[in-house]
C-alpha cells in the first residue's frame, strides 16, 4: 500500500479555521466504477469539484462552528487509518477554497470573493492566451432561449425521437448509396473546396455548428441543466459557435451525460441527412440549391465526424469517452499519470502522489495520455504548416505562440520542478545528472546512431503495348462477348454488330456477280468481243463484294493482338457505333513498366543519387500490400515536366497528383500537373515473387525507396525543409 503522510507543515496555518460550504452550493450524487461520489457545484461561478464519500464527510462537518482541528480528529476516531491525513485535509480545503466552494470568516469575505474572483479571471486569461489556436469570446447567455425552444422539441428528445434519427440516418444513407459516385466524384469534391466556394463554405459551416450546438443546450436543458453562456470559438482562427453546458457534469446519471455529449452530432448529422435528401432531390436540376445542400451535407458530416467525435480532442468525444470509462478528468489525470511515471520510476521520488489508485483505470490513462501527446504533435505540425502554407506570417506568429505553450513552457515547468522542488532535496544532483543523461541518451540515439531512411511514391504500370480497339464499319452492337480486364488472344472476336443495310447490298452485290457470271460464260463460248467488255464488269462486281464482304466481316471487332480488356465494351451493348468509334483497347502484359511521377520536393535527393549504388527500391500493389517486388532497373528522367504518364496518377483518376483544371477546360492532352513533375520508369520481376496474377496496366502502386542510413533527426530536418517547400510560397 503506498505511504500517506500523515502530518503536514502547513497544518498551522488551516488548523484553526472554522470553514463551511457556501449556502448557495449545490450537491449531487453520481456513482464511478461502483464507489459513490458527490459533485459539489457553485451557480454563481459554474465552478465543479467531485469528492470522495471520505472527502464529502470531512467537508459536511465543517460547519463554520467547528474547526479543521476538530474535524480531523473526529474523522481519526471514526475511520482510524481510512480517514483523510492532515496532507489531503489542506489540499481539500485549498481546492474547494479556490473554487469558490468554501467561505471562512477569519478574513473579510468581500476580499476573499474579490481576490478569487481576480484570480480566476487571471487564469482563464492565461489559459486563453495559451490556447490561442482554441480560444473562446463570450457573447450572450442564452438559458432563457433554451428555457423557451426546449418544450417545441421535447416530444423528440426521448428514446422515440433516436429511434426516428436512426431511420433518417439510415435512409439517407441507403438513398446515397445509388448515387456514390456521383457524391464522391473528385472534380466535385475539389469544386467544394475550392477557394471561389470559401465564402459558401463558411456560412454552412457556422449555421451547421449553431445547429450543433443548440442539440447541446436543448438536450441539456430537457434534463435539468443550466446554458449559461453562448459565445464564438476560434478554432485556428476561424469562427465557431459555442454553448456552456458544463452543468451536465452534476447529472447523476452518465447516460444523461452521454446523450448531452452526443446531442450535436445528433442534431447536425439529422441536418447533414435531410441535405444530402435536398441534394439528391436537385441532382438534374443543379444550381444554387443543389451546391449549398452539397456543401451543408459535406461540412456537416465531416466536422462532425473527424472533430467533434475525435476523443483526443477535447471536443465531444473526448466527454463522451469520459463517461463511459467513468474516469472523469481523463486528459488531465492521463498527463499527470505519465509526469507520475517519470517522477516514481526515473527520478524515484518516493512520496509522488499518483492520480489513481485503480488498477483498472491506470492501463487506460497510459494508454489515451501516450495518444493524446502523440496527436498533439502531430496537430502542432500539421495545423502549423496548413495556417504557413495559405498566410506565411500568421502561420510563423501562430508556430512559435504555440510551440512555446506546448513545449518551451513544459520544459520550463519541468526545469524548475527538479530545481526547487522539496521531494527532490536530498538527491537533486542526481535528478539533475539523470535528466542530463536522459537527455544525452535521446540526442545520440536520435542525431548519432544511423536508422533506415525511406522515402515513398506512387506509381502505376503502363504497357509498352496499348492498342485502342475501333469500330471497323458503323452498326448496331448485337452481343459483347468479353469482360474488362478478360485476358483475350490475337483475332480473338470482341464484340459483334449488325448493318441490315450493309448486309443487303452485299447480297445483291453477290446475286449480280453470280448472274454476270453465269452470262460471262455463254459469252465466252459464242462472241468473244462481248465477252471483253463483261471481262471488265466481272472484275467490277468481284471487287465491289470483296470490299462489301470486308466490311461486313469488320462488323465482328476482334483484338490486334494478345492482351488484358482495358475499359468495358459492355456499355456499348445495343448502341450504334459509327466507323472508327472507339470500343476498347487491349493492352499487352507482357512488356509492362512502372511509371512514378514525383514533384520537385519529393525528388531532390534522386539529382545526386544513383541506382543500387546508393538506393533500392521495392514496389507494392494496392490489391497486394503484404508481397514486396524488388526494382531491377531505374530510369530518371532529368528535365521537370508537367504531362503525367498515365491519367491515374491524377486526382480526377483517383491519385494523389493535383492537376491543372484549366489546361483540361482549355483542351490540353492529357492530365497536366499544376508543377513540374519529375518521371521515373523501372521494371520489376513481379513473377520472381510468386503473388500470383501479372498487375494489370493502369493499376496504381506504391513505390518505397530505401537510402542509405541517417540519423533520425537528419531525416526529420530534411522531411520537414521538403513539407515547407512544398507549402510555403516565401
Amino acid at each position: 500500500m503506498r505511504d500517506r503522510p500523515t502530518f503536514s507543515p502547513m497544518w498551522s496555518r488551516v488548523h484553526a479555521m472554522k470553514p463551511r460550504l457556501r449556502s448557495h452550493t449545490q450537491i449531487t450524487r453520481q456513482h464511478y466504477r461502483g464507489k459513490r461520489w458527490h459533485v459539489v457545484h457553485d451557480p454563481a461561478s459554474n465552478q465543479f469539484y467531485r469528492l470522495t464519500p471520505m472527502a464529502y464527510e470531512f467537508v459536511c462537518l465543517l460547519d463554520g462552528k467547528r474547526s479543521v482541528e476538530e474535524t480531523w480528529h473526529l474523522c481519526l476516531e471514526t475511520h482510524g487509518d481510512s480517514a483523510p491525513t492532515q496532507v489531503e485535509a489542506v489540499e481539500l480545503i485549498s481546492q474547494l477554497y479556490n473554487a469558490n466552494l468554501l467561505m471562512a470568516e477569519e478574513t473579510p469575505e468581500t476580499e476573499q470573493l474579490l481576490n478569487r474572483a481576480r484570480q480566476r479571471v487571471k487564469k482563464k486569461a492565461i489559459g486563453q492566451a495559451m490556447g490561442i489556436m482554441y480560444f473562446r469570446i463570450r457573447l450572450f447567455n442564452p438559458d432563457a432561449i433554451f428555457t423557451a425552444v426546449e418544450p417545441i422539441v421535447r416530444p423528440l428528445i426521448n428514446r422515440w425521437g433516436f429511434i426516428a434519427w436512426c431511420v433518417l440516418m439510415l435512409s439517407a444513407l441507403v438513398a446515397l448509396a445509388g448515387e456514390a459516385g456521383t457524391l464522391f466524384d473528385s472534380e466535385r469534391f475539389q469544386g467544394a473546396i475550392a477557394p471561389a466556394n470559401w465564402p459558401w463554405l463558411i456560412v454552412v459551416f457556422i449555421v451547421s455548428k449553431i445547429i450543433h450546438e443548440s442539440g447541446h443546450g436543448l438536450v441539456c436543458k430537457r434534463f435539468g441543466g443550466q446554458v449559461p453562456e453562448f459565445g464564438i470559438m476560434m478554432l485556428v482562427m476561424f469562427p465557431a459557435p459555442f454553448v456552456d453546458a458544463s452543468s451536465t457534469w452534476a447529472f447523476a446519471s452518465k447516460w444523461k451525460r452521454v446523450a448531452v455529449g452526443a446531442a450535436g452530432m445528433i442534431f447536425e448529422l439529422a441536418g447533414a441527412a435531410i441535405a444530402g435528401v435536398v441534394w439528391l432531390a436537385t441532382l438534374d436540376t443543379g444550381g444554387v440549391v443543389n451546391q449549398f445542400a452539397y456543401n451543408a451535407m459535406l461540412t456537416a458530416s465531416i466536422s462532425t465526424i473527424i472533430f467533434n467525435a475525435n476523443p483526443l480532442m477535447r471536443f465531444d468525444g473526448y466527454y463522451i469517452l469520459s463517461d463511459l470509462l467513468e474516469a472523469p478528468n481523463l486528459m488531465q489525470r492521463a498527463q499527470n499519470l505519465i509526469k507520475y511515471q517519470f517522477q516514481r520510476y526515473y527520478y524515484r521520488v518516493k512520496n509522488a502522489k499518483p492520480p489513481t489508485v485503480q488498477p483498472g483505470e491506470r492501463p487506460v490513462l497510459i494508454a489515451y495520455g501516450w495518444l493524446a501527446l502523440a496527436y498533439r504533435v502531430f496537430l502542432f505540425f500539421s495545423i502549423t504548416l496548413f495556417v504557413m502554407g495559405q498566410l506565411f506570417g500568421l502561420g510563423l506568429v501562430l508556430a512559435i505562440w504555440t510551440a512555446s505553450v506546448w513545449f518551451i513552457i513544459p520544459v520550463g515547468k519541468w526545469t524548475h520542478w527538479l530545481a526547487t522542488n522539496p521531494q527532490l532535496a536530498e538527491k537533486r544532483g542526481r535528478a539533475v545528472l539523470a535528466s542530463i543523461g536522459g537527455i544525452a541518451l535521446a540526442g545520440v540515439l536520435l542525431g548519432g546512431v544511423p536508422m533506415p531512411d525511406h522515402r515513398r511514391a506512387s506509381a502505376v504500370i503502363e504497357s509498352e503495348q496499348f492498342t485502342g480497339v475501333y469500330a471497323g464499319t458503323a452498326g448496331f452492337v448485337e452481343d459483347v462477348l468479353v469482360e474488362p480486364g478478360q485476358l483475350v488472344e490475337e483475332g480473338q472476336a470482341i464484340a459483334v454488330a449488325e448493318n441490315p443495310e450493309l448486309e443487303a447490298q452485299l447480297a445483291q452485290a453477290q446475286g449480280q456477280f453470280r448472274e454476270l457470271e453465269a452470262r460471262f460464260r455463254d459469252a465466252m463460248a459464242q462472241e468473244v468481243p462481248i465477252a471483253d467488255l463483261m471481262t471488265e464488269r466481272r472484275a467490277v462486281l468481284q471487287e465491289r463484294v470483296a470490299f462489301l464482304q470486308k466490311r461486313v466481316d469488320e462488323l465482328t471487332i476482334r483484338a490486334p493482338h494478345a492482351g488484358h480488356i482495358s475499359d468495358d465494351p459492355r456499355a456499348l451493348a445495343g448502341m450504334y457505333v459509327q466507323q472508327g468509334e472507339p470500343v476498347c483497347a487491349v493492352v499487352a502484359t507482357e512488356d509492362i513498366r512502372v511509371v512514378a511521377s514525383m514533384d520537385q520536393r519529393e525528388a531532390d535527393w534522386l539529382q545526386t543519387m544513383s541506382f543500387e549504388q546508393d538506393f533500392t527500391a521495392q514496389i507494392r500493389r494496392r490489391t497486394q500490400p503484404g508481397v514486396s517486388h524488388e526494382v531491377t532497373t531505374f530510369v530518371r528522367r532529368d528535365a521537370g515536366d508537367r504531362a503525367l504518364p498515365h491519367p491515374a496518377l491524377a486526382d480526377v483518376g483517383g491519385g494523389q497528383v493535383q492537376t491543372d483544371r484549366q489546361a483540361m477546360q482549355q483542351g490540353s492532352q492529357g492530365a497536366q500537373a499544376t508543377t513540374p513533375r519529375f518521371i521515373v520508369e523501372m521494371d520489376a520481376d513481379f513473377a520472381a515473387s510468386g503473388s500470383g496474377a501479372v498487375p494489370l496496366p493502369g493499376e496504381r502502386v506504391a513505390v518505397r525507396f530505401t537510402l542509405p542510413p541517417r540519423p533520425l533527426i537528419s531525416q526529420w530536418v530534411d522531411r520537414l525543409r521538403q513539407l515547407v517547400q512544398g507549402r510555403i510560397d516565401i
